[in-house]
């Protein structure tokens, strides 16, 4: 389903932002006496065998802890999500809506925060925020967009690519030496079909290093630089889609279906937006043993995950209560384990107490996990407008029809 962006913008324009619960974040004692015996039904991708069991685990610790049963509902899109909420809102359903808390990043974020759909400021509230390392990570904006509190993150990603080290010799810095091999190795290499958040991705991606000054990208999109700023992406995708797997008549829907092509030995490259993820499907017998990961020698994007609530949901106490735990060491921890996640944690681990710090050093992040260091330099993401207009031209250009 594609995103109703300009749909939510328009009725942006005459919205304000929703207004805050009654629970007032700030007295942590009464939202956790409210939200104990609540439900809260958590959207999120559902994509991942892996990520579902973290769902699952963090919904087992918050019912223990503070009463609160977590529902996964599971998404193949975001904006699905997105539309029910302004669905409701349009039949004036506002309250005890369907949604307590989304998984959430870019487009969608801003095509809510800016109809007016989200519940807040909350996020710098939490308790766990103390935590939160803001000066060192993207983490109060979202794809350019401001946060201001309407959004607490929960991960830190950054783009790598995945490469099969029997097969390809040494790893390709490049968006050009990417293509080269490509075409040297016909059939070796995909990227999910868009608007897969992977899919957008690679397209960002391939832009970001192309451009001579990627810095245009934060700006809205503009019609009439547009097609300009989009011409070497789209003769680069000329160029790329007939060496692609199938010859780009086909793509994998997701990113793990990309590893399991790895896996079956039929591509030799995948890209992921988790720098522990072939670490993980290799701790998970998922990959093989001789997989590792690269990035581009210009950077790569990286970014923040997010959760929201929005504005209607029955259940924000619940849904807080959820999201301070996404930010405790523990789940932190838990989540940039390769052998459960292999996520980036969004705290300050150096300013935790010894105990808590504890937790991140034990952990071994695996044979094909590139460090801080070897990472490098994040690349921003793009305006969100950029996406949006991108993945519609792609689909028109590239896309795959029944």
């Amino acid at each position: 389903m594609k995103t109703n962006w300009l749909k939510a913008s328009v009725l942006g324009a005459l919205l304000p932002l929703a207004a805050m619960a009654d629970t007032d974040p700030k007295d942590w004692g009464a939202v956790l006496e409210e939200a104990r015996g609540q439900t809260v039904y958590w959207n999120a991708w559902g994509g991942s065998p892996t990520t579902n069991a973290f769902i699952a685990w963090a919904g087992e610790r918050v019912k223990a802890d503070y009463g609160v049963t977590v529902e996964h509902v599971k998404l193949t899109d975001t904006a699905d999500a997105v539309t029910r909420v302004l669905s409701e809102k349009e039949a004036g359903q506002d309250a005890d809506g369907a949604i307590d808390l989304i998984w959430i990043n870019g487009a969608n974020f801003a095509a809510m925060k800016q109809s007016g759909l989200l519940f807040g400021p909350f996020a710098e509230d939490l308790p766990g925020w103390a935590n939160v390392d803001v000066e060192g990570k993207t983490v109060q904006t979202d794809f350019t967009v401001p946060v201001e509190g309407y959004e607490s993150p929960w991960a830190m990603a950054q783009v790598v690519f995945m490469y099969d080290t029997a097969d390809i010799e040494a790893p390709l810095p490049s968006a050009q030496k990417i293509l080269e091999w490509a075409k040297s190795h016909p059939g070796r290499f995909t990227y999910p079909q868009p608007p897969d958040f992977l899919g957008t991705t690679f397209l960002k991606q391939m832009l970001v290093d192309l451009l001579d000054d990627p810095s245009v990208l934060v700006d809205p999109v503009a019609d009439d630089s547009y097609p300009a700023v989009t011409a070497p992406l789209w003769a680069y995708l000329d160029e790329l889609t007939p060496v692609l797997w199938r010859e780009g008549r086909a793509y994998p829907p997701t990113g793990t279906r990309q590893i399991q092509l790895i896996n079956d030995g039929e591509l030799d490259m995948a890209i992921s937006f988790s720098p522990g993820a072939a670490s993980t499907a290799i701790a998970n017998y998922e990959l093989p043993d001789t997989v590792r990961t690269f990035v581009l020698e210009k950077g790569t994007i990286g970014n923040a995950s997010f959760v929201a609530i929005p504005y209607n949901s029955g259940s924000k106490e619940g849904a807080m209560v959820l999201a301070n735990f996404l930010l405790s060491p523990e789940a932190q921890a838990n989540a940039q384990d390769p052998n459960v996640l292999g996520y980036g944690t969004v705290l300050n681990v150096a300013g935790l107490s010894d105990e808590d710090r504890a937790r991140f050093d034990a952990l071994d992040l695996g044979i094909a996990t590139l460090s801080p260091d070897e990472l490098g330099q994040a690349q921003a993401e793009p305006h969100p407008s950029w996406m949006t207009r991108i993945a519609k031209d792609w689909q028109a250009r590239f896309g795959v029809t029944e």
